[in-house]
């Protein structure tokens, strides 16, 4: 450290920093040009000590694997309270004395809170230390979860689930981010990985309402039950070293109006996947019981059967997607899905059929959203600028699908539920083909 501060020729402090960084890390040299490009345009000695030391404390291996299960058990919670509002719906509608069309205003709530949180988060992740940022809306969440079975009024519950949806988009941007700086090297099964953990949150939600509502009748348990689960993450992300900001150089992609077709046609794609996704899983508990094919605690296990077979689907995908292109993938997931809920359609009395299709739907829709992530990667470069693109699609997807089936779903009948998600489908075919026919935006 002393020689390169000492070194005063451009060339040997080239080559002092990169030696330093990457021996000191044990990191690629990929990574450690990054890093050197960054120390040399820093003219001040006392500032570069202080950017190296940040820079060696937080790309540690031990930190990198630390901040990793860190974002892993975040993203369990954000499972967790993603699926929390479709099983406790009607327990919902009932506390506020509220009719299903009215309560399904908590969808769009959310959604637009998740809007919000995805679209400032990203500002707040290049401003402030990333961990402690996920810790502070894992304490927002995990507030807003206590709050939601003590409101007896609809309007103010429509608040605490925007809070709520605020949270999870900061956290959903915050923890793509971070494992991007954590691994800025062989991504891929990492970031499989934080989707599954997200899988693991969504299937285990309906588990513990159906416990609770099995033992003690109240619905006010189990949310406080998923809180109580945030505690053990936030105390351990808010202890650990937060990896650096890096002040990237990006590619414009939106200058013409060809980029700006295929940016807004893998938009769409996310938009009708996630509305298709929130749509089936918040509301099929519902659906089983208004068309009476199984009882409440069934009803609960078959939301938890979804979920589960999503988890399932999307570990399974991690080796397949090393092996398969992410057009054939994509190609049979939707395929699947359509006959899934082709099936719940043609069978509608069938409790058979409905489990068998509900486990169906789940694996086939597991894989969607990464791979169209890879898809997107495939056709430009993704800058941050064109990623919120992305989540924008996707959060308004998952605003306006669910709030269209709960203002169809008493006054035109459940049936309406597995039409919407079977066009939207449909529709997400449509996109794909319409994409195979767009140029790829060359990069620089």
């Amino acid at each position: 450290m002393l020689l390169y501060h000492k070194a005063e020729s451009f060339k040997i402090r080239f080559w002092l920093a990169l030696l330093l960084y990457y021996h000191s890390n044990e990191t690629s040299p990929v990574e450690a040009g990054y890093c050197v490009v960054t120390l040399l345009n820093l003219n001040d000695h006392s500032i570069l000590r202080t950017k190296l030391k940040t820079m060696n404390s937080s790309s540690k291996p031990n930190n990198r694997i630390y901040s990793t299960i860190g974002y892993y058990g975040a993203f369990i919670c954000l499972g967790l309270a993603s699926a929390a509002i479709g099983p406790t719906l009607p327990g919902l509608a009932k506390n506020t004395n509220s009719s299903l069309n009215a309560i399904s205003y908590l969808f769009a709530s959310s959604s637009f809170g998740y809007f919000l949180g995805a679209l400032l988060g990203g500002r707040l992740y290049d401003r402030l230390p990333g961990n402690r940022l996920i810790a502070g809306m894992l304490i927002l969440m995990a507030c807003s979860l206590s709050l939601v079975p003590l409101i007896p009024i609809l309007w103010l519950l429509v608040i605490i689930m925007g809070l709520l949806g605020i949270g999870e988009g900061a956290l959903d941007a915050g923890g793509n981010t971070l494992l991007t700086r954590t691994h800025p090297t062989n991504l891929g099964p990492y970031m499989n990985g934080l989707h599954f953990f997200f899988g693991v949150g969504t299937s285990i939600t309906p588990i513990i309402i159906a416990q609770t509502a099995l033992s003690s009748g109240e619905l006010r348990w189990a949310f406080w039950i998923m809180a109580l689960l945030f505690i053990p993450v936030i105390v351990w992300l808010f202890f650990q070293p937060s990896p650096p900001i890096h002040m990237e150089t990006r590619h414009e992609t939106t200058s013409s109006s060809s980029n700006r077709t295929l940016i807004w046609t893998i938009a769409a794609l996310f938009f009708l996947y996630v509305g298709a996704e929130v749509a089936f899983g918040n509301w099929i508990y519902t659906y089983t019981i208004k068309l009476q094919l199984s009882s409440i605690t069934q009803a609960a296990y078959l939301n938890s059967l979804f979920w589960g077979a999503f988890t399932i689907g999307r570990l399974v995908a991690i080796p397949i997607a090393a092996r398969v292109k992410s057009q054939t993938i994509i190609w049979v997931d939707l395929t699947g899905s359509f006959i899934c809920m082709s099936a719940i359609l043609f069978f509608p009395s069938s409790v058979n059929v409905l489990w068998a299709a509900a486990a169906g739907t789940g694996i086939f829709f597991a894989s969607i959203f990464p791979t169209a992530m890879v898809m997107a990667e495939e056709h430009m470069a993704l800058t941050g600028r064109v990623t919120s693109y992305f989540l924008v699609g996707s959060s308004l997807g998952g605003m306006v699908v669910p709030w269209l089936v709960g203002q169809l779903f008493e006054p035109v009948g459940a049936w309406v539920m597995p039409v919407i998600v079977l066009a939207c489908v449909a529709l997400c075919l449509a996109v794909c083909l319409r994409l195979s026919t767009l140029r790829r935006i060359p990069t620089s």
